[in-house]
């Protein structure tokens, strides 16, 4: 059957909106690949790398304390228009940082942008019929790793082309990476330009006339008069309900069994290692011996692995249930994680004759390893302290690769197969799928507090595990790292066991008189 003029209208806003997931999946993306080179050009160390990766993850933070207020008072246009030119900015930004306060700065003006996947939802669900809101709110998800599947493989390139470009080098190849992506933030607003504003927004502002204009262009003639009665009712049932109470109502013990819900699962879906790994890719690839070329090659498979999850996960969700998706996919993030760190221990590193002579080869001056010439070492924690000892910290970050590359005895399968399962197994349960379920588990009357309470937690969780991931890498080593992260999804698996009911095929109503316990 074709699509009728008003489902067209309504799939293109809804599209535009969510373009804003392409845009973070790109920037997220973009610095994983970077992130090693500001490391040289910039010379910093595990705590300083851990904050050009999570100052966004900071700028978020600050921003879900705002953008409700702002969407209020503005609209919901005007605030996606903001948040596409402030992307705009943190990448002009970025690309041109002097200096690492400078990207710093960027950096974090683009979290506070990363808003755009709340807005994005907001307008989404004003914007489109209630029979396709869920297929359309899905489409962020979606979008975030089609945008990280991007920034994979513009960065492949990028790296591939360097040993031959006159226009390339070490010194400025992720001003492009980080730069790339001021093209989709271009399409981005002129695209937004052509939507118009939530008909919502406009009925709680008294344009009654702009709103059915819209609702005009989105949904069929036969149900505009019915859609507006069922705002206007949405609307005056608002009105009476004051933020402070509703705060107050939500934190009160009959709500005491759905907090714990939603906060356990944003604390383990933050802290099980995902933004990490997806800031840091690159930098993971290279512990197991594998070149710079095809570390980069890796994440573009990463990536490609994240979009067939995700597409599993919404195809199935209604099939296979939340309950059943969470726990099946927090089991294979507990055993991925266990097989990456089997694959780190075992993993001996020697540097020898032979193996100085292929460092040199890929262009590091490895006339500074002679002092260390005939050492084995049991862990990477080992050989990364004496490389710090012999490399600058503009040396280090570049010759690091290289040196493991060359000097590593390890098992790769055990690793491959513990990265690639993990990034599967999130995109198909916890990553996508948490969402599905706050949106079911908070009643109406505490929805519009209770969704920023629950991203809140969920932002600072995956700000501890992202900020501390290189100091982890550094001081603790690999295999430290992800057993860490095992024992938190082995955790989370039972509490989730435990805790977590079924909400599939249950109306908003039903689940409260099941959830909310006076």
């Amino acid at each position: 059957m074709l699509a009728t003029a008003t489902q067209r209208n309504a799939t293109r806003y809804a599209f535009i909106a969510a373009f804003g997931g392409f845009v973070f999946g790109l920037d997220a993306a973009n610095l994983s690949g970077a992130i090693r080179y500001i490391s040289a050009l910039f010379a910093l160390d595990s705590f300083e790398v851990g904050l050009v990766a999570t100052c966004s993850i900071v700028g978020v933070i600050i921003a879900l304390f705002f953008t409700g207020w702002l969407c209020e008072r503005f609209g919901r246009k005007k605030i996606l228009l903001a948040i596409a030119l402030a992307y705009s900015l943190s990448s002009i930004l970025s690309a041109l940082a002097v200096n690492f306060e400078m990207l710093v700065v960027g950096r974090f003006i683009g979290g506070v942008a990363f808003a755009s996947i709340t807005v994005s939802a907001m307008y989404i669900g004003e914007i489109a019929p209630a029979d396709q809101r869920g297929r359309f709110v899905s489409m962020s998800q979606l979008l975030i790793v089609l945008g990280s599947l991007v920034a994979f493989v513009v960065n492949y390139f990028l790296v591939k082309a360097l040993p031959g470009s006159a226009l390339l080098t070490e010194a400025n190849i992720w001003r492009f990476m980080l730069g790339f992506e001021l093209i989709a933030n271009i399409i981005w607003v002129a695209s937004l330009l052509t939507v118009p504003e939530s008909p919502r927004w406009l009925m709680a502002k008294g344009q009654k006339d702009d709103a059915r204009r819209v609702f005009c262009q989105t949904i069929p003639d036969s149900d505009i008069s019915a859609t507006i009665a069922d705002v206007e009712a949405s609307i005056a049932e608002e009105a009476r309900q004051h933020p402070v109470a509703q705060l107050r109502e939500f934190f009160s013990r009959p709500y005491g069994y759905v907090i714990a819900i939603g906060a356990l699962y944003a604390i383990v879906q933050g802290a099980t290692g995902m933004n990490a790994v997806l800031f840091f890719a690159p930098m993971v690839f290279e512990q197991i011996g594998m070149s710079v070329e095809d570390s980069f090659f890796q994440t573009i498979i990463l990536g490609a692995t994240a979009v067939f999850g995700t597409i599993v996960a919404i195809l199935f969700v209604e099939m296979w249930g939340r309950r059943f998706l969470t726990l099946a996919g927090l089991s294979l993030i507990f055993i991925a994680h266990l097989s990456t760190w089997h694959g780190f221990d075992s993993a001996k590193y020697r540097i020898d004759d032979t193996a100085i002579a292929a460092i040199a080869d890929q262009g590091i001056d490895a006339t500074k390893l002679a002092p260390l010439s005939g050492r084995t070492y049991d862990s990477d924690v080992a050989l990364k302290r004496d490389l710090a000892s012999v490399y600058s910290k503009q040396e280090l970050p570049l010759a690091t690769g290289p040196v493991i590359n060359s000097t590593i005895d390890i098992n790769p399968v055990f690793v491959l197969f513990g990265i690639f399962a993990f990034y599967a197994a999130f995109n198909l349960s916890i990553g996508p799928i948490m969402w599905v379920i706050f949106s079911e588990i908070f009643p109406n009357a505490v929805r519009s507090v209770a969704m920023p309470f629950v991203a809140l937690v969920q932002t600072i969780a995956g700000f501890v595990i992202s900020y501390f991931f290189p100091w982890q890498l550094e001081n603790l080593g690999a295999a430290s790292t992800f057993l860490i992260f095992a024992i938190v999804a082995g955790i989370g698996l039972a509490f989730m066991a435990f805790i977590l009911p079924e909400t599939k095929g249950k109306s908003i109503e039903q689940l409260e008189r099941d959830l909310v316990r006076a």
